[in-house]
């Protein structure tokens, strides 16, 4: 049976007796390394202090949350099969509940990217400020922000002057992430002592809430998971690999973070760690003594965060390209500059990013602050693509059985109930804030509708 032709500006969804596309050339371990790159960013050098703030409850937080990511990428695995096509979250909510769900989510994921790079920012301005005071004798801690700026625009320049990928800048940025933080969780283990750790519940809150908010923060960490099905259309063989690459990809993520982080906790003392701007410097310090490990890491860190800050200032702008090519965002997002970039995107995005790095510090911890909001933002569409799995799996009904299709409502079901938990657990206030910010997205896609003349929805799916 052929492939179903969607109408304009569809969705081609292959139905349970078609067979999905072969895909394009990014076989397994190279989807494994997409789904590794995106994931693994500037956040966890600075993570250990923010969970630091929970106790070692916060722990207890990133196991949880690694169950829920790990169901989560099997939901993407099985959408990306079934539904491979560019767009990954976006193109399931759409299919699944109509365009207006695509677009929210669209939306979502725009939002997500450019407040989560002023997430990124903040923890490199912390690792650029030590360099600079251990190797220069300088102290900026009085102008972060003024640092953090600079880091934004920096990438956004070199991005409207349309520099090529450069592969082998974005392997160096990615092995000065891993080398650091994998020694780092394996030496850091010999160094451990037990009254570093402090206490179990460091909130005034109980245990329960503490779990929640510590586990909104560490998802931040888990941001790109989705990353092989939005380009389902260039891995090859969809059905069989998004899912796998997804679930290694993050469970060789997870190593990584709860060995580094119970490396760092254990090597420094829990109260310095709290008040850390480079947790992982401090960490080999306390190992070896004096500063030239700690320079060694910030160095790192400061090329891995402009490595990400460029490639997420990218994706700030392709995001909502490929949304305004689909008719789903204002048309001025789709232009392309004379070097071939999307420059309005860039430009808006890095921004609007800037006024969210100067909320971050208006308020007391700027990380954490930024970390919650871009959770609450991240976990809407995976909320959509979890429901989306179920709605499929309820009324279809596929001629399969039974123990598979249970198999699959559960992992569905575990990956709702995830992203809701991570919702709840964003915190009052980021919910509040994110849940405004979503709601500004609806008079812009009504602007959308008026400017193509069009009332009510178009008809996305493929029956």
């Amino acid at each position: 049976m052929g492939e179903a032709q969607p109408p304009e500006g569809g969705v081609t969804t292959a139905t349970p007796t078609e067979t999905t596309p072969a895909g394009g050339g990014l076989g397994l371990g190279s989807a494994i390394a997409l789904i590794i790159g995106n994931v693994v960013g500037t956040g966890i050098f600075l993570l250990p202090a923010s969970l630091a703030a929970f106790g070692t409850i916060s722990l207890v937080a990133m196991g949880i949350v690694t169950l829920g990511a790990i169901a989560m990428a099997m939901v993407f695995g099985k959408l990306g099969a079934r539904i491979p096509t560019a767009g990954g979250p976006y193109a399931y909510a759409r299919d699944a509940f109509g365009e207006f769900a695509g677009f929210w989510n669209a939306w979502s994921f725009w939002l997500t990217a450019w407040i989560g790079n002023a997430a990124i920012a903040v923890a490199w301005v912390g690792y650029v400020q030590y360099f600079v005071q251990q190797v220069f004798g300088l102290n900026w801690n009085g102008i972060p922000i003024i640092i953090g700026l600079v880091g934004l625009w920096i990438p956004a320049v070199v991005n409207l002057m349309g520099a090529k990928n450069m592969a082998a800048f974005q392997l160096v940025t990615t092995i000065l992430k891993f080398l650091p933080l994998l020694f780092v969780g394996i030496v850091g283990l010999f160094f451990i002592q037990s009254a570093n750790f402090g206490t179990f519940n460091a909130t005034d809150g109980n245990w329960v809430g503490a779990i929640s908010m510590a586990g909104a923060v560490a998802l931040f960490i888990y941001s790109g998971v989705e990353s092989v099905s939005i380009a389902a259309e260039k891995i090859k063989d969809p059905a069989r690999n998004i899912g796998r690459a997804s679930v290694i990809g993050v469970l060789a993520c997870a190593a990584l973070y709860m060995l580094s982080t119970v490396a760092v906790m254990g090597t420094v003392p829990h109260d310095q760690l709290v008040n850390s701007s480079a947790p992982f410097a401090d960490s080999l310090n306390y190992m070896f003594g004096g500063s030239a490990g700690g320079v060694l890491m910030a160095a790192c860190a400061i090329i891995s965060g402009i490595g990400a800050l460029n490639g997420w200032t990218m994706l700030v702008a392709e995001m909502p390209l490929a949304a305004a090519k689909d008719g789903m965002f204002p048309g001025m997002f789709a232009k392309i500059s004379g070097r071939g970039v999307p420059a309005v995107g860039i430009l808006i995005g890095t921004v609007l990013t800037s006024v969210m790095l100067l909320i971050g510090y208006a308020s007391e911890n700027a990380f954490n602050t930024i970390v919650l909001l871009a959770s609450f933002t991240t976990v809407i569409p995976y909320f959509f693509s979890a429901s989306a799995q179920i709605f499929w799996l309820v009324t279809k009904g596929r001629a399969v059985e039974k123990g598979r299709l249970a198999r699959d409502m559960t992992i569905a079901t575990v990956a709702l109930l995830f992203a809701f938990w991570m919702a709840y657990g964003s915190g009052a206030e980021a919910v509040l804030g994110g849940t405004l910010m979503l709601l500004v997205g609806i008079p812009v896609y009504i602007w959308v509708k008026s400017k193509r003349g069009e009332y009510g929805p178009r008809d996305v799916r493929v029956s």
